[in-house]
């Protein structure tokens, strides 16, 4: 990517993540990114914003690793 492109790109995300921070999305940067990227992949961005709320809306699972999986062989 050339450094005009990067420029331009990364002042997008600015104004896009500026944007989500007054509608309080709750949503991070790279989230963001995320799905802006996904959504210049071809995915539907109303089907992504309804995936999004029921992840934000379901409660945190906390899942217990065990011990066989958090060792490096």
């Amino acid at each position: 990517m050339d450094p005009e492109a990067a420029r331009t790109a990364r002042e997008s995300l600015d104004l896009a993540f500026h944007m989500s921070n007054i509608l309080d999305t709750g949503l991070d940067r790279h989230t963001l990114s995320v799905l802006v990227a996904l959504c210049d992949l071809g995915l539907n961005p109303e089907a992504l914003a309804a995936v999004v709320k029921e992840l934000q809306r379901e409660p945190p699972t906390s899942t217990p690793l065990s011990s066989s999986s958090s060792q490096v062989p």
